[in-house]
C-alpha cells in the first residue's frame, strides 16, 4: 500500500508540474483556459473557478491544460483570448513551459532531498552513513559506518575520489577494502551502470548542513547532470554502443518500491530523475509531444503562416496512437521481465 500511494504522488507531482508551466503561461499570455485537469477518463471530482474547470479524473495516467481555439472548432472564447490569437513566440513559451516545469521540479527535489534535508557529503569522510536496499554494497555485505579505504587497491581518502574511483568501473568486478570496528574487511562486488553510464554501489555519505544558497546551486548543477547524462545515453543508444531500455509504467512503479524501502529522501531523488526524463521526452519531435508542438510553430514562424489546423490535429492524433502503442509494448516487456527474474534461479 505503500508503494501504491508513494507511485501516485511521484506521478501526480509530475503531471501538476508539467501542465502548471502550461497552464500558468497560457494565462499570463491572455488565453482562455477551459480546463486544468489531472488524469484522464471520467470526471471524479472538480470545480469551476474563473472560467476554468478544475477536474480530478479517474485514470492517473497523465493530464492536460485545454485552451481556447486549440481545437479548430472553439468558439467558447472572446477575440484575443485563444491561442491561435497570440504571437508564435508566446504559443511557443506556452507550450515549452510544461517540460520547463519539469526541470525546475527535478531541481527543486534535488535541492532539497539532496543538500537542504540531506546535507553536502563531508568532503574528508569516506564513512557510510546508509545503503540501497538491492545494490552491491547491500547484497555483499557493507554496513553503515563501515569506513571505505581502498578501492582496487589505491587508497581513498574523500567522498569524492571515492565516488569517482566506482564510476569508472561499471559492469566490472571491483575490490573493496573497508576498515570495522578496527578489522580489515575485503570484498568483490560489481557495480551496475546508472543512466548516467557510471558505476553505482549503492553507499551513501555522512553528510553536513549547507545553506539554501549553496543547495540551490548544488541542485541546478546535478539537474544539468541528469540532462546531460541522460542526452549521452540517448546518443549511446542510437548509435549502438548502449543497448536499448525503455521502460514503461511497471518498472517505473518497481523502481519507486525500492526507494520506498530506502525512505523519503530517496523517493524524492528518484521523482527528480523522473521529471527530467518527462522534460526531455516531452521535447522529442515526436507528434503529440510538445517537441512536436515546438516544431509546428517553429515552422509557421519561418514561412508566415501556419500548418493547417486540422491537418497538424490529425498527426498529433495519428500520434499519440502510435504513443499508447509503444507504451503497451514497454508495459507487456516489464511484466514478462518481471516474471522472468522471478521464475529464474539464483
Amino acid at each position: 500500500m505503500a508503494t501504491f500511494w508513494a507511485a501516485v504522488f511521484v506521478f501526480g507531482l509530475l503531471v501538476l508540474f508539467h501542465e502548471l508551466g502550461h497552464f500558468s503561461v497560457a494565462k499570463a499570455a491572455g488565453i482562455k483556459v477551459h480546463e486544468f485537469s489531472l488524469g484522464f477518463g471520467p470526471k471524479l471530482v472538480g470545480v469551476l473557478r474563473g472560467g476554468t474547470a478544475y477536474n480530478l479524473r479517474l485514470l492517473p495516467l497523465g493530464g492536460f491544460v485545454r485552451m481556447a481555439g486549440m481545437d479548430p472548432e472553439d468558439d467558447e472564447a472572446g477575440v484575443g483570448e485563444k491561442f491561435g490569437d497570440k504571437t508564435v513566440l508566446q504559443r511557443m513559451a506556452v507550450i515549452a513551459a510544461g517540460p520547463v516545469m519539469n526541470f525546475v521540479l527535478a531541481w527543486m527535489l534535488l535541492s532539497i532531498s539532496l543538500f537542504s534535508l540531506g546535507g553536502d557529503p563531508v568532503a574528508d569522510s569516506t564513512f557510510i552513513k546508509d545503503l540501497s536496499p538491492g545494490l552491491p554494497a547491500q547484497q555483499s555485505g557493507l554496513r553503515a559506518g563501515d569506513q571505505i579505504i581502498a578501492i582496487e587497491g589505491q587508497k581513498v581518502t574523500g567522498w569524492q575520489e571515492l565516488t569517482s574511483a566506482i564510476r569508472q568501473r561499471p559492469g566490472w568486478e571491483t575490490d573493496i577494502v573497508v576498515l570495522r570496528d578496527g578489522r580489515q574487511l575485503q570484498y568483490q562486488l560489481t557495480p551496475p551502470t546508472d543512466a548516467n553510464g557510471h558505476g553505482i554501489i549503492g553507499v551513501y555519505p555522512v553528510r553536513e548542513p549547507i545553506s539554501p544558497l549553496v543547495a540551490l546551486t548544488n541542485g541546478a548543477k546535478l539537474t544539468g547532470r541528469f540532462v546531460y547524462g541522460i542526452i549521452a545515453y540517448i546518443g549511446q543508444m542510437i548509435t549502438g554502443r548502449a543497448p536499448v531500455e525503455l521502460g514503461g509504467p511497471v518498472r517505473m512503479v518497481g523502481e519507486i518500491n525500492r526507494a520506498v524501502d530506502s525512505g523519503v529522501l530517496f523517493l524524492l531523488q528518484l521523482a527528480a530523475f523522473l521529471s527530467v526524463n518527462l522534460g526531455l521526452f516531452n521535447l522529442f519531435p515526436i507528434p503529440a509531444l510538445d517537441g512536436s508542438r515546438l516544431v509546428f510553430l517553429g515552422f509557421e514562424g519561418l514561412r508566415g503562416r501556419p500548418v493547417d489546423p486540422a491537418r497538424e490535429n490529425y498527426i498529433h492524433l495519428v500520434g499519440f496512437g502510435v504513443l499508447l502503442l509503444l507504451v503497451a509494448v514497454v508495459t507487456y516487456n516489464d511484466i514478462l521481465q518481471m516474471f522472468i527474474k522471478k521464475s529464474s534461479f539464483p
